[in-house]
């Protein structure tokens, strides 16, 4: 009788069972998917399985003619244990890394948002003032004054943002009303009246007040050209504040005019955000001539003290390109902390919120939060300057 080959058809007779006519492994070239013998489970019900079978599954060690089990890690034998660091990619977490990510993600928004108040930012001796200027727009000046400003007041400092811009973006970002007929800081600027008047509180952010801007400031320019002192007017209204804050932070205007002026000479320190694209190093260099004429003829004690790059994107190497060439120029003024490219800080303005309270899981809040906490203890270490 002519022995069963491993591409037998379907429904043609299977020779009867017996120890004399054992069933016989496929060979090698036979092809795998029709085969019958290769199975380990057996077609029929018959006991044609009692037979001693050579590719027998209870075999510890498969013969030549057995076909070879598909690699996949569902299907064939057991895969061989390896050590507990060998093959482990480089993205699965150890031991003390298993959080899930949803878990480290509210981890750090608790620690961002700290409701209970515990953690809390080193303060200054003194008062720290510092113009966040760059006359070109778009860097990212009021988002950084907002999310800065609002991550030092959930930690424990008192916190004034002096919006300077016509445009009251800075007043949006924080909630607070701007409106035409509002108390903004044109009113402290032109006619004298004390900031303690302007400045509103933050709702939501304890310790954080926001002296607000309105479409009378654009005006300001002119009308400061005829007035006495009129470079140093912000700076006699923030001194003449009856209660002393932690930090002031001044949103300039995308302007060299007399607003900026003003806040230069209102300042201590100046922190300039610088947008990681060619276009921001152009105008940089005519920022640092502005500031250094200040220094020389206005306010003795200025000084560039921070320098934070925004709107970053690891994708390009263009931004490589750019933080490298600022952190070589200005050094150690330059924050390690990096604001990324993120949505979520794009969006917080339309809730009038920071996106240090609409996402404090996110990318973007998580640097920020890293900033302040650099700002913060820079200026304890250097005795308030940052």
């Amino acid at each position: 009788m002519p022995r069963a080959a491993s591409g037998q058809v379907y429904g043609t007779p299977v020779p009867p069972p017996g120890p004399e006519e054992p069933r016989l492994p496929a060979p090698r070239s036979a092809p795998p998917a029709p085969s019958v013998a290769s199975s380990p489970v057996p077609v029929s019900a018959s006991p044609v399985s009692s037979s001693p079978v050579s590719s027998s599954p209870a075999s510890p060690v498969p013969t030549s003619g057995d076909p070879i089990a598909p690699a996949g890690p569902s299907f064939g034998p057991a895969s061989p244990t390896f050590g507990a660091d060998e093959h482990v990619s480089r993205e699965t977490p150890g031991a003390d890394e298993d959080d899930p990510p949803l878990a480290m993600e509210a981890l750090r928004a608790v620690q961002i948002l700290n409701p209970s108040g515990e953690i809390t930012m080193p303060r200054p001796d003194h008062p720290r003032v510092l113009c966040v200027a760059n006359q070109k727009g778009g860097v990212g000046k009021t988002t950084t004054t907002v999310n800065l400003a609002v991550a030092l007041a959930l930690h424990g400092n008192r916190v004034l943002v002096v919006d300077l811009d016509p445009q009251g973006n800075a007043s949006t970002g924080l909630n607070v009303p701007h409106h035409a007929g509002v108390p903004d800081v044109y009113d402290c600027l032109i006619d004298n009246v004390p900031l303690s008047e302007v400045a509103q509180p933050v709702e939501g952010i304890p310790n954080l007040f926001c002296v607000p801007a309105t479409i009378d400031l654009a005006g300001a320019e002119i009308e400061l050209v005829s007035v006495v002192a009129r470079e140093s007017r912000l700076a006699r209204a923030i001194s003449a504040h009856p209660e002393k804050f932690d930090y002031v932070f001044i949103d300039c205007p995308p302007s060299l005019g007399l607003l900026t002026v003003n806040a230069l000479c209102a300042a201590q320190e100046v922190l300039i955000p610088i947008q990681c694209e060619y276009y921001a190093l152009e105008g940089l260099n005519q920022l640092i001539n502005n500031i250094n004429l200040v220094r020389q003829h206005l306010n003795p004690t200025l000084d560039v003290s921070t320098i934070l790059l925004t709107m970053y994107d690891r994708r390009t190497r263009l931004a490589d390109a750019v933080e490298q060439d600022v952190r070589n120029h200005f050094g150690s003024k330059v924050l390690n902390a990096v604001i990324p490219r993120n949505v979520r800080v794009s969006e917080a303005p339309s809730y009038g919120q920071s996106v240090m309270t609409y996402d404090p899981g996110s990318r973007g809040a998580t640097s920020y939060f890293e900033a302040a906490l650099e700002i913060a203890m820079r200026g304890v270490n250097t005795g308030g300057t940052a």
